[in-house]
């Protein structure tokens, strides 16, 4: 399939839209029994005389079914976003629930697991998300649901979230193993017609120089021992769970009890995964260090590769002295630069206490593609806040950075390279180019998946949603 300037929006709109669903949008139904066709679309008179549809089945998927007032979910929750909704039929958002669907059900009959962990911790990041966004006010959430009770919400909300994650891990499942080759990167891009090239935005390339304040050798131990202190007491009968709720400074996990499931592949650091192998199921580790402070780390379930687990991060407090101490260091550092005695990426492989960037120069690795270009329009606000100003080759002030766990470092940032805007070129762009033929390569496999899996699975689709145009053969015709 030729990936032509349409169809790579049209794979931004896809992608877009599935986020959409799985953040909000699909509501989990437990098996029930089907509603023949004439009760799910049998119209009954309002009290003002017209015509009101029952909310009925429209279509089921196995053990889940999909209710007409579904559909209207998924348009208010695309416009609550802030989305346009005017190019999307109610035939269109029908089929994506019916993905989402499939998804869900076959990840049941693959023995995918979704623990009430992982739905509690899910449960906690979105209504803090879901609040913030009304002013703070849960109770205007559960109106905007229609339940009479925090409570009942949140059991209705639990079941939502559950379907989302077993989509979300069948999804991963099938596109786990998707790679691609140079060679169909390379016949990727010669597919695409001269004047179809996507056009890619202006970019940067951006270096740091991180110093960290020292730590001292007592606060360290203040650590150390609270952190024994929370092991002693969970080896003496309380919730591992509930002290990494109450006191870890990991912002991706205190809210979940420290939960996290990974492999020898999670990109977890070093000294992180060699502790969590080391553990058997049900043992707790002594404290230990890494470059986000002191950790302890309980070992829940060993599954094959994959280990489930909880951990409990605390940082040591960094003391005034040690800061003051940190900005004087990066500011001689700056003034070696600025003054020519040193080049700033021989500075920061010698002087940079960030590992992660010290051997390369102190350049930048964009999260998201993974390639040392970061596009302006979808930079990080406060990185682009701290180079925006910056002309060639200068170098900041000494910043001093709060990252979200806490910690504070200083740092000195420069823009070693700038990028136009431009019709792709494959030398300078491959890595964004092996992005979408990556991408094109798992929407294949995900279609061919599709194709295999609807006609072993029990679907019915019901009134006037036969008369749909589906991308995938849901009629079976």
């Amino acid at each position: 399939m030729l990936l032509k300037k349409f169809q790579l929006k049209t794979i931004d709109y896809k992608f877009a839209l599935a986020i959409c669903f799985f953040l909000f949008c699909a509501p989990f139904i437990t098996a029930q029994e089907i509603i023949p066709d004439v009760v799910a679309q049998k119209p009954v008179e309002a009290p003002t005389g017209g015509k009101l549809k029952i909310d009925g089945i429209i279509a089921t998927v196995g053990d889940y079914i999909v209710l007409d007032s579904d559909i209207d979910k998924g348009f208010l929750e695309i416009t609550a976003q802030g989305g346009s909704i005017k190019d999307i039929t109610r035939c269109q958002m029908l089929g994506k629930l019916l993905e989402d669907k499939l998804y869900a059900h076959q990840a049941i009959q693959d023995s995918i697991i979704v623990s009430d962990a992982e739905v509690r911790g899910m449960m906690e990041e979105r209504l803090n998300y879901m609040t913030q966004q009304v002013g703070g006010d849960i109770n205007k959430v559960v109106e905007y649901y229609k339940k009479s009770s925090v409570e009942e919400f949140k059991t209705y909300f639990a079941d939502i979230l559950k379907e989302q994650k077993l989509a979300q891990e069948m999804r991963d499942k099938i596109i786990k193993d998707v790679e691609i080759t140079p060679e169909e990167v390379r016949n990727f891009f010669k597919k695409i017609p001269k004047e179809d090239l996507p056009t890619f935005g202006a970019e940067m390339e951006v270096a740091q120089i991180v110093v960290e304040p020292k730590i001292s050798a007592e606060d360290k131990k203040k650590v150390i021992d609270r952190l024994n202190s929370i092991r002693q007491d969970v080896l003496d009968g309380s919730s591992f769970a509930t002290k990494a709720v109450l006191y870890s400074q990991d912002p991706g996990s205190s809210p979940n009890g420290g939960y996290y499931k990974m492999t020898r592949k999670t990109p977890f650091v070093k000294e992180f995964k060699d502790v969590a192998f080391s553990l058997q199921a049900g043992e707790i580790s002594q404290p230990f260090e890494t470059t986000f402070g002191f950790h302890i780390i309980m070992v829940e379930k060993i599954k094959g590769q994959e280990v489930e687990l909880r951990h409990i991060l605390i940082s040591p407090t960094v003391s005034e002295a040690a800061l003051k101490e940190a900005k004087e260091r990066i500011t001689n550092i700056r003034n070696k630069i600025v003054g020519n005695e040193i080049s700033f990426a021989d500075a920061a492989r010698t002087e940079s206490d960030e590992k992660e960037t010290r051997a390369n120069g102190g350049t930048l690795v964009n999260p998201t593609t993974q390639d040392t270009r970061f596009e302006l329009t979808k930079m990080d606000p406060t990185l682009y806040s701290q180079v925006s100003n910056l002309k060639g080759n200068e170098v900041s002030q000494p910043i001093l950075n709060t990252d979200d766990k806490g910690k504070k470092t200083y740092k000195l940032i420069t823009v070693t390279n700038r990028i136009e805007d431009h019709t792709a070129d494959y030398a300078k762009d491959y890595t964004k180019i092996k992005e979408l033929a990556l991408k094109e390569k798992q929407i294949n496999a995900i279609a061919k998946w599709f194709d295999n899996k609807i006609k072993d699975t029990y679907i019915k689709i019901i009134g006037e949603y036969k008369e749909c145009e589906f991308a995938n053969n849901w009629l079976k015709k």
